[in-house]
């Protein structure tokens, strides 16, 4: 019987096993740079996103996963408001390997910090006295499957132009 509890034991420790284990708020910077002029505007804004993740591996199992988000809201040429955010987590990833792990990393993880990263965002906007701004979805997982493209696409060219 103890030797079917410590095989039990074994694989659950091969088991794939992932587990959020904080979220938290790396950096912030909201800027209104042509305050209060830009109040009078009538408000017809363009919105701009930017957005880049980026992981490091924080100890064996445990990865670090950061979402930076800029939002940059203009009124014509003159700059409404910018915000800047980096909205993190630590990770527990075991038993994950390979395309699995860059997947899970690259799109699976900056789904769940989006959210976070957004409410932050509408939150800050709202402070500086600007209409709520709610972010659409975004499909990290397209973007994931565009960077790999785009790594291969580069890669290929790479070896190319070394024949």
């Amino acid at each position: 019987m103890a030797e079917n509890q410590q095989a039990a034991g074994n694989e659950n420790q091969n088991q794939p096993q992932f587990a959020l284990q904080r979220i938290y708020l790396k950096d912030l910077s909201f800027e209104s740079p042509n305050s209060p002029l830009v109040f009078q505007e009538q408000w017809k804004p363009q919105v701009n996103l930017d957005l880049n993740t980026g992981h490091t591996k924080v100890s064996d199992n445990q990865y670090e996963v950061v979402l930076s988000l800029t939002v940059t809201t203009k009124l014509g040429d003159k700059v409404a408001y910018i915000v800047e955010i980096q909205q993190a987590g630590v990770f527990l990833v075991q038993g994950i390997e390979g395309p699995q792990l860059g997947q899970m990393l690259g799109a699976y993880c900056p789904n769940i910090l989006f959210p976070y990263a957004r409410e932050a965002i509408d939150s800050l906007v709202n402070r500086g006295s600007f209409p709520a701004l709610m972010l659409a979805p975004v499909n990290f997982d397209a973007i994931y499957a565009q960077a790999l493209q785009r790594k291969e696409q580069e890669g290929e060219d790479a070896g190319q132009s070394q024949h």
